[in-house]
């Protein structure tokens, strides 16, 4: 059976080495930075499946540090909320000054586009579903609050989410595509409904960001819709929401902390990165997938994409081919989950 529009087959990587992890969570998440304290006792295995604009990871792994830095983040907006469910081991979130540890079936979500670091311990696993904010319907203040803040595993939202969160994940290479895109959508509109009523706002109050917040919601929406448009610039948004220009940077550089040429350059180089890594666009050019963002020029989105990640686009996509294939041949070992949270194929 052929993919669904915006699929993938699973993808599943491993590696004994901490280096090579780093740079292969990198490549499939976004750009950070990952050390252990062990090194030498380090294994790290990530399956992994693209569903949509939703992803699912099932990573496993012995203990290690994660860190997003903002000025990586800024670099690299992917405006997207993570939500991190702990299968087994202790995992420690941090962001916006505030700190979630999180137990065997807890929850916490994180957002792609500001500073987060994550402390795993010694043989832990996690679930992560990775899809863009607006599917959350969220104001910007509410998404802060949400950030870095322990979801009880035996609460209402986990009650609820846990069965099609692991579903997903325990599927994930073998369920459909059809049927792993709503399963995908149904457990992430599952989550924005227990969301909005464990914050315990009205659906009014959710529905009545501040003008600022709705300006840049509204945008973000546009340029994601026009993306692959070479003629996309803060102007043409500006104009298409009967805004000044002026008023546009002010109010996205104060959500993202950079304008918004900054913004859509930093998109469309991120989105390149992730088709360069994927071996299922290996049929592509890399001036086709540099096309089917907006980038017109070769050079110039060479250029780019070697300044914005450290090595040209030719060198990235052989690397992680290579890294691939390395890490084929490496079965991590299992980590059970409780009883109650077994996950079936």
């Amino acid at each position: 059976m052929e993919d669904a529009p915006g699929t993938s087959a699973m993808e599943s990587i491993a590696t004994h080495e901490i280096e090579r992890f780093s740079q292969l969570v990198s490549d499939r998440f976004a750009p950070l930075t990952v050390g252990s304290n062990r090194p030498q006792r380090f294994h790290g295995a990530i399956r992994g499946r693209r569903l949509g604009d939703i992803e699912a990871f099932d990573v496993r792994a012995r203990q290690h540090e994660v860190e997003r830095p903002q000025a990586v983040a800024n670099r690299s907006p992917q405006s997207n909320f993570m939500l991190h469910l702990q299968l087994a081991g202790v995992g420690v979130i941090r962001q916006d000054g505030k700190e979630a540890t999180l137990q065997t079936g807890d929850l916490a979500f994180y957002d792609s586009d500001r500073a987060y670091s994550l402390s795993l311990d010694d043989e832990f696993r996690n679930a992560i579903l990775v899809f863009p904010k607006h599917l959350l319907t969220l104001p910007t203040e509410l998404s802060r609050e949400l950030v870095a803040t322990r979801i009880s595993g035996t609460g209402p939202i986990a009650g609820m989410v846990l069965p099609f969160l692991t579903q997903l994940i325990g599927a994930l290479a073998t369920i459909p595509a059809a049927s792993g895109l709503r399963l995908a959508r149904n457990t992430v509109d599952l989550v924005s409904t227990v969301v909005h009523a464990e914050l315990g706002r009205t659906d009014a109050s959710l529905a009545e960001p501040s003008r600022a917040e709705s300006l840049v919601d509204r945008a973000v929406n546009f340029i994601h819709d026009h993306i692959a448009d070479p003629e996309l610039s803060p102007d043409r948004v500006a104009a298409a929401l009967f805004v000044a220009v002026r008023t546009l940077h002010k109010h996205f550089s104060t959500e993202y902390r950079v304008g918004v040429a900054e913004w859509i350059r930093g998109r469309r180089l991120e989105l390149c990165r992730r088709e360069l890594a994927s071996p299922l666009q290996d049929y592509l050019p890399i001036a086709a997938v540099a096309a089917r963002y907006g980038f017109t020029s070769p050079p110039h989105f060479t250029r780019l994409f070697k300044a914005t990640f450290g090595e040209a686009p030719g060198e990235f996509r052989r690397r992680t081919r290579v890294e691939q294939e390395r890490a084929g041949g490496f079965d991590a070992p299992a980590v059970p989950l409780p009883v109650t949270q077994q996950i079936h194929p």
